[in-house]
């Protein structure tokens, strides 16, 4: 199932925050990306019924298989694509701003592209 650009936002937002702390909240997840509680809450419904995430009796979110594996993707996109444009000379909060919009728009293929070149030429990648 194809996924909008917000709810992958959502999917890496819950992956980051689960990395930091143990349990994720959507008050959590409202908290860091300054989003309403109701926004939060539509969005939650959204990615519980396309099978992306699990809401446990207390309120929990977690991650499926599916979910997982797509916000890995994004939050490689995110890091890859932050570094590349850091080392064009780019200053850090633009390259990860701008990188935040590239991430979720760039093919596969020329994802990979990006990758091999930087790896090929040893500059850092800082993906997973």
């Amino acid at each position: 199932m194809n996924i909008q650009e917000s709810g992958e936002m959502y999917l890496e937002t819950i992956y980051i925050l689960s990395q930091k702390q143990e349990l994720v909240r959507s008050l959590d997840v409202a908290n860091y990306m300054d989003y309403s509680k109701p926004s939060v809450s539509r969005a939650v419904g959204i990615l519980k019924k396309s099978g992306y995430i699990t809401v446990g009796d207390n309120g929990h979110l977690a991650l499926t298989g599916d979910g997982l594996a797509l916000a890995k993707k994004i939050y490689e996109r995110h890091n890859v694509l932050s570094e590349m444009l850091i080392n064009l000379g780019v200053n850090k909060e633009t390259a990860v701003e701008d990188a935040c919009r590239i991430e979720h728009y760039i093919s596969d293929e020329s994802f990979n592209a990006i990758k091999k070149h930087l790896k090929d030429r040893g500059l850092p990648i800082n993906s997973l």
